[in-house]
């Protein structure tokens, strides 16, 4: 059965740094791209970063760049969101996406993801 499982997230006071893990059994990242994405209190899910197949293709939201660096480790088979100089206003609830489709593309649209995870709270707060 395909899980999507992050961990990692918690509670840290601004200007720290989180890293989140994602395994996905029964799928490899080097064959699939991978998304994070977040939720906030009362806002619309969006789309934080994602990787391509080949590893080479990273992007991320605006608010986050040259804060939080997406990665993989290929022999774990897990993806990484390193998160430093975090804000409160990157308080939500985050979720790693894959794209079930071989080789697909990277994107921060959720509709190109159809395999979820449940979800991991990450807290900013002093």
């Amino acid at each position: 059965q395909l899980q999507v499982v992050e961990s990692g997230g918690g509670l840290v006071q601004p200007g720290g740094s989180l890293r989140l893990s994602c395994e996905a059994s029964q799928f490899r990242w080097d064959m699939h791209a991978a998304g994070w994405f977040r939720q906030a209190p009362g806002k619309e899910r969006e789309g934080v970063s994602c990787l391509s197949v080949d590893g080479l293709n990273t992007s991320y939201e605006d608010s986050v760049k040259g804060r939080f660096t997406i990665s993989r480790d290929r022999a774990k088979n897990t993806v990484y969101l390193q998160m430093n100089r975090l804000k409160p206003e990157d308080t939500g609830i985050y979720y790693c996406a894959v794209d079930r489709t071989v080789f697909g593309i990277c994107s921060l649209r959720g509709g190109a993801y159809d395999a979820w995870g449940q979800g991991i709270q990450v807290t900013v707060s002093s």
